[in-house]
């Protein structure tokens, strides 16, 4: 049976602005234009991505005052719908969905697609829910028809932490470079800092967490600009904010430093800048370095675990440097002002186009 005649409900807590969110998003609308029936069934209806929806998905609003509370509202939808496939993902949700699933009793084909190495996000999270996340994964995951990682680190990292073999694993990269992206980074970049003969950018975009690890960063700047006079630009929101501001003052990097909060189109950002940073502890796949990539920006990226090694070829597309080294952070940061790091060519950027991982994702969704 082919895909115009399937119904696909892809499940999401929310729409609040992660890149796991906004790689569903986009898949879910490249699978719609090949003509099959797609819901967006989100446990709530909000967050900065649902303006740019596009019609060909529903989107199913379950109205839950938290992701678990939406259990039984996804459970109904899924007696009452009956979609051929289900298709959800971040661990939490993940869980949710395999419980919902079980309990609808429907003939759904489930599959769960997992974004981070879960043994890094436990150990690293202050909440107890993540912190036992590895135990929840090995004895509900199973329950998947498939199991989805979005790169050779977290397919590794999901074998040792469920116990399952390699066959029960795909590994499908996230779409990246989509129709969107290659109109949206041609748009007006209107900002005084990259106003023509203004100090050279550092650009850095993700959540203001621990994962993304941005002290590192800001004191790796802090040393860089006692040589190189330059700005940094973080783009993001998040907890931390408060200690980042902290820290900001504390290293008198005030008059050089901005975080204006979530930005809805950072890539006009990524194609100015003079260098991209990413110094994240921990990823799955980084969406913000592959469109980094896309953009042209010279990168330099923390050989963190795991995705940008795979992401950058052990350092053909950019620089690698380990995890919370301020010194060799600041070294390539350097290195990039300085112009001794090259804009990464168009082969590095071809693996995370939408349409042949469309065909993979309706592959794996639609098989009997």
């Amino acid at each position: 049976m082919n895909s115009t005649e399937k119904r696909l409900a892809v499940y999401l807590p929310s729409l609040r602005g992660g890149g796991a969110e906004q790689s569903m998003l986009r898949l879910a609308e490249g699978i719609a234009r090949r003509g099959c029936a797609v819901d967006l069934v989100l446990a709530q209806k909000e967050g900065p991505y649902l303006a740019g929806i596009s019609q060909t998905v529903r989107v199913v609003d379950l109205k839950a005052s938290r992701a678990l509370n939406s259990v039984p509202g996804l459970t109904r939808y899924l007696r009452r719908e009956r979609p051929d496939a289900l298709l959800s993902v971040l661990d939490y949700t993940n869980v949710l969905s395999l419980w919902a699933h079980r309990l609808a009793g429907v003939p759904t084909r489930t599959v769960v697609n997992e974004q981070n190495t879960i043994s890094n996000s436990s150990k690293n999270s202050a909440q107890r829910r993540q912190q036992v996340m590895p135990w929840f994964v090995k004895h509900f995951y199973p329950w998947a028809n498939i199991i989805i990682g979005n790169s050779e680190g977290v397919i590794d990292d999901l074998m040792q932490v469920t116990g399952l073999p390699r066959n029960r694993l795909s590994l499908i990269y996230n779409p990246v470079v989509t129709p969107e992206l290659i109109a949206r980074v041609e748009e007006p970049l209107d900002h005084p800092w990259f106003e023509p003969g203004e100090l050279p950018v550092v650009l850095a975009v993700g959540r203001l967490t621990v994962q993304k690890d941005f002290p590192t960063l800001l004191q790796a700047f802090a040393r860089v600009r006692q040589n190189s006079p330059a700005r940094l630009l973080i783009l993001g929101e998040g907890p931390d904010r408060p200690k980042l501001e902290a820290l900001i003052k504390e290293l008198h990097l005030t008059a050089c430093v901005s975080l204006p909060g979530f930005i809805d189109n950072p890539y006009i950002y990524m194609k100015k800048a003079a260098l991209f940073v990413l110094s994240s502890r921990w990823e799955g796949l980084p969406t913000v370095l592959i469109e980094a990539l896309f953009c042209g920006a010279p990168i330099v990226a923390t050989n963190c675990p795991s995705g940008p090694r795979e992401i950058l070829q052990d350092g053909r597309y950019g620089r690698l440097v380990s995890v919370g080294s301020v010194t060799e952070l600041a070294q390539e940061i350097e290195a990039g002002l300085s112009g001794k790091i090259q804009s990464p060519p168009e082969k590095s950027w071809r693996p995370f186009e939408l349409e042949p991982i469309v065909d993979k994702y309706i592959d794996v969704l639609m098989s009997s």
